[in-house]
């Protein structure tokens, strides 16, 4: 087998296979699992050839970044046990030349070295020249292989092979995967961006039309096995879980400004990274779920979810959101770091126009802990020049010449608790030394950054500016006092029982959801009243739903439209707080996303 430093770049423990009978949870659980029936879900590639040894065409068939070569000499190996005579094909052999894709997925990606592209309107069809697959004569079972083989047979059952998003970059940061229908691999950032703005894109509408078809669902993030369920077992799994509560698996990212408070709070990560900027604690494009049976232990991406119980999930609102989940919960650690970016978030028409995004990237920053000196940089100082502001930036990036950013800037204390709004096209930034709990809308890599304080990434290079598409969408009015008065929530009490009270912290106007804060000594009963709930335990220990499913400090969790009504109980010494962000009303949505 290979070392993990061959086929995956990441300083983070790959996932285990196996969840161990001692384990105990203390603390934040970087590895969420929801438990199955016994005997669910099965590890290695024996049974699996067991399986599709009693058909007579099996269409295996999977997601970018799965390792074909691997999954083949090993299902390989186990027919050969069997004596099971099979006729293999490859997809490979089926793409379109390398050139002719390149040609098509260029309008999408922009030029290189740009950040960001348009989200595609090619579907996986577009990447293959037509072909029909059937049993072959002669053999015992025919077997088609690669990302595309059901596009070769229409009836035969589908093997689906999954990769963990996060896993998956790690191989191409490794070099050992490739885009969709190329044979070559590039820079990092590019292979990121084709994957977000056509591979993903492409993948994801086609897995969705496959439905009804896949019998039995693989996980391939190891190297040397898998773990694989059939999809009725998946599918009780999972509508379990969309009336009750559950949490996605969270992934963890050194940055250029990074911090050292999840180091310090989040038992289980590497303490040998140089430093944690981001855990993706609910980004669901990239975030999976965890399953558990038998001790084996499967994840799927999250969109699935989505695919099969998307109206269970988002009540109300599944009819406007579709199977786009709509709130993202991610910590920005720069506890003994440093300052992020200056930069803002394009305005819904722009990102629509120029990305193909369906909703932008409406913020909020959570203060969920900060030291004393802990700021947090928002709107314009009153007058600003928005000219001469735009040539300072310009200067300073062109001749590497610092900026006194607190001169165009203003620099708000931060306070743990605290709620900053930042709707689109406001210009902001997270200073040093807070722990931000980020809530926002889903899109999460449209920043334009306009001053970056001179440094470098982690790779030596200098991280990109963006201030033409800042100035394109800036809104200079938010200035002077203004600022305080729209952009910093003031908490109100809305109710109170005899131990408990829910705070309202209103979000501004732009934004299409809002948030509550629960606080509780024993108990309280929350109601979902037909919306979906994303929330975390922001002080306290820990909290259990329903007497059942406990949550640590620091933890995202959901609490699906259908799951009605809960109580949460304190499990912990002192008062608990619990962030609940929620989709406001229809009417309120629809003004904002349109």
């Amino acid at each position: 087998m290979k070392t993990n430093t061959e086929w995956r770049n990441s300083a983070q423990p790959l996932l285990p296979v196996h969840i161990a009978e001692d384990q105990q949870q203390k603390g934040y659980d970087i590895y969420p699992v929801h438990a199955l029936e016994e005997g669910k879900i099965h590890e290695g590639y024996t049974g699996l050839a067991k399986w599709m040894s009693t058909q007579y065409i099996v269409l295996i068939d999977g997601y970018a970044g799965v390792l074909w070569p691997v999954i083949y000499d090993a299902l390989d190996e186990e027919f050969k046990r069997l004596h099971v005579n099979v006729h293999w094909h490859f997809t490979e052999s089926l793409y379109k030349d390398a050139a002719v894709i390149d040609g098509l997925v260029t309008p999408f990606i922009g030029k290189p070295g740009e950040v960001w592209g348009t989200k595609t309107t090619l579907t996986l069809s577009d990447f293959f020249i037509p072909t029909t697959i059937h049993a072959s004569p002669g053999y015992d079972l025919t077997i088609v292989m690669g990302t595309g083989a059901a596009l070769t047979n229409q009836q035969g059952p589908v093997v689906y092979l999954e990769i963990a998003k996060n896993e998956l970059q790690y191989r191409m940061r490794a070099g050992f995967v490739t885009n969709l229908g190329s044979n070559s691999t590039t820079a990092h950032a590019e292979m990121y961006k084709r994957f977000y703005f056509v591979d993903w894109v492409v993948l994801n509408e086609y897995k969705c039309t496959l439905l009804n078809r896949i019998m039995i669902m693989a996980d391939t993030q190891w190297y040397d096995t898998l773990t694989w369920i059939t999809i009725s077992d998946l599918k009780k799994g999972i509508d379990h879980l969309t009336r009750s509560v559950f949490r996605v698996r969270p992934w963890f990212e050194p940055g250029a400004w990074g911090g050292q408070w999840m180091k310090e709070h989040i038992a289980g990560l590497n303490k040998e990274e140089v430093n944690y900027a981001w855990s993706f604690e609910m980004i669901v494009p990239e975030n999976g779920v965890l399953f558990e049976s038998s001790r084996n232990v499967l994840e799927i991406p999250f969109e699935w979810m989505m695919y099969l119980q998307h109206e269970n999930i988002l009540g109300k609102h599944a009819g406007i959101f579709g199977y786009e989940f709509p709130i993202r919960f991610d910590f920005l650690d720069t506890f003994d770091g440093g300052n992020l970016s200056i930069q803002c978030h394009p305005s819904l028409a722009y990102i629509r126009e120029h990305f193909g995004e369906t909703i932008t990237q409406d913020e909020t920053y959570y203060i969920l802990d900060c030291k004393e000196d802990a700021y947090v940089y928002l709107g314009f100082r009153e007058g600003i020049d928005a000219g001469i502001f735009r040539k300072e930036l310009e200067d300073s990036r062109d001749n590497n010449k610092p900026l006194e950013i607190e001169q165009y800037v203003q620099k708000h204390k931060a306070g743990k608790h605290d709620l900053f709004l930042i709707p689109n096209r406001t210009v902001h930034s997270a200073g040093a030394n807070n722990m931000v709990l980020e809530i926002s809308a889903t899109p999460y890599i449209f920043t334009f950054k306009m001053y970056d304080w001179l440094r470098l990434g982690l790779d030596g290079n200098p991280r990109a500016i963006n201030i033409a598409h800042a100035f394109n969408n800036l809104d200079f009015s938010r200035q002077g006092a203004e600022v305080t008065k729209q952009l910093r929530s003031v908490p109100k009490v809305t109710e109170r029982g005899k131990d408990w009270q829910i705070i309202h912290v209103p979000t501004h106007a732009d934004h299409f959801y809002d948030v509550h804060r629960l606080e509780f000594d024993t108990e309280i009963v929350v109601e979902t009243n037909g919306c979906c709930l994303v929330m975390m335990l922001v002080e306290g220990t820990a909290v259990a739903i329903n007497g059942q499913a406990v949550f640590q400090y620091a933890e995202t969790f959901v609490i699906p439209a259908a799951a009605g009504k809960c109580v949460i109980s304190n499990k912990g010494k002192g008062r608990a707080k619990v962030i609940k962000a929620f989709l406001k009303e229809e009417h309120y949505i629809f003004k904002s996303i349109r």
